[in-house]
Parts: C-alpha cells; sequence; structure tokens
C-alpha cells in the first residue's frame, strides 16, 4: 500500500505536523528525507530496508560516500542533501552557543561539542577562545593525529589565542573509541597548556573530552 493511502495521521510527513518530530521512528524520519520509495517499496519501506542494511540511523549518516551511494534509493544528490542537513545541524549548535551573552551553560558547549566532534574518525584537538565577558568568539580544530591521539603545541595555540585577543579558553578534543576518560596524557598537555597560556594572561576555564554521547569536563573533575 502507498503511503498516500495511509491514514493521514500515520503519514510520516502529516505525522510530524501533528504530533511533531520527536513522536516519529527512525524509519519515519528517515522517509521523510527520502521523500520517495523505490519500485514496489514505499519510502517508510525503503527506509527501514536502508536502516537494516546499515544497522542503525547513526551509521547511515556517518556512512562514507561509495557506501551509502551504492544502497538502492540513495545516490549522490541524497548524500550531498543529507551533508547539508548535518552541516546545517552543526551551524545550529554553534549559532546557540555563540549567541548567548556569556558562555554561562556548559551544556550547551557539550552539545555543540558532541555535534561538532563525536563522529570524527581520528583524534582532533580544538579550541574554544572567549573574550573577558567569557563570550565565544571562535573554535577552531588546530591539531589532528591517529586514532591513537594528537600532537599538541602550546606555542601555536598561545598565537592562535592572541590572534583572536581571547581572554580565555576552553580546550576539547574527542576519543574516537567514545570512552571519554581523559588519560594522564590528556591531563600533562592541559597542564602545559594552562602554564603557556598563563604567561600572555589568557586563562583555561575547560578540557573537555568528547566521548559517544558523553563529554567530560576536566575541570569537574579536578585534574585541571
Amino acid at each position: 500500500m502507498a503511503i498516500t493511502d495511509w491514514p493521514a495521521d500515520e503519514r510520516p510527513r502529516e505525522k510530524l505536523l501533528i504530533k511533531g518530530a520527536t513522536s516519529l521512528s527512525d524509519a519515519e524520519l528517515l522517509a521523510i528525507f527520502l521523500r520517495t520509495g523505490v519500485s514496489g517499496c514505499s519510502a517508510v519501506e525503503l527506509a527501514r530496508e536502508l536502516l537494516s542494511g546499515f544497522g542503525s540511523l547513526r551509521a547511515l549518516l556517518q556512512a562514507e560516500q561509495d557506501a551509502f551511494c551504492e544502497r538502492r534509493g540513495l545516490g549522490t544528490a541524497k548524500f550531498a542533501q543529507l551533508q547539508a542537513v548535518l552541516e546545517m545541524a552543526r551551524r545550529h549548535q554553534k549559532e546557540i552557543l555563540f549567541r548567548e551573552p556569556a558562555l554561562t551553560s556548559s551544556e550547551k558547549m557539550r552539545a555543540y561539542l558532541q555535534a561538532h566532534m563525536r563522529d570524527k574518525y581520528s583524534e582532533c584537538f580544538g579550541c574554544l577562545f572567549l573574550d573577558t565577558r567569557h563570550h565565544p568568539l571562535a573554535f577552531e580544530e588546530m591539531f589532528f593525529g591517529t586514532i591513537d591521539g594528537a600532537t599538541v603545541y602550546p606555542r601555536e595555540v598561545v598565537r592562535r589565542a592572541l590572534a583572536h585577543n581571547a581572554a580565555a579558553v576552553v580546550f576539547a578534543h574527542n576519543h574516537p573509541s567514545g570512552i571519554a576518560e581523559p588519560s594522564d596524557a590528556d591531563v600533562r598537555i592541559t597542564r602545559r597548556l594552562i602554564e603557556a597560556l598563563a604567561l600572555v594572561d589568557v586563562r583555561v576555564l575547560d578540557h573537555m573530552v568528547v566521548g559517544d554521547g558523553v563529554t567530560v569536563s576536566l575541570a569537574e573533575r579536578g585534574l585541571m
């Protein structure tokens, strides 16, 4: 049966408009993105098939272009649309964080860092630069490494802090393993950075470790 023959309140698009997006299953949300199915298969049925093939919605969203495009009902146009949607979501999180008059909510910062860093395949170290009122000035991904770690250069962090005329910084890096537990190396580099930035009167407020759905604060752990 075609989706157009379903009762109105069971069609994904109408259900979303009536009950909100949170009321939809992963397959229903994906069906709205797909818009149409393929021969003999509705958009919802295709969505279920894709979710089963990839294993989860997250795995589908993270799929490389070749793996994504080889599935029926998808292709380069759908891949481009999906990447645009994901980037809009990341920029939305950034706007939420950066529009605040002061950095008052660690939860907003955690949400931004999760959206921006959680799904990276290798380790990435970033800096959030803040003004004297702790208003965000910029976020930069500065150092990249293998899945085991990234090399961080304090001199470069100092240079970028001065370039932004920052009064404070928050560091963040992801653990591709998904486990957000800070390592001894994380603590050591944080302390080195604190010492280097203190020479130019820039405060280090925190260092966030981004894992799979969890972001750990070194400041809250008393490790700084």
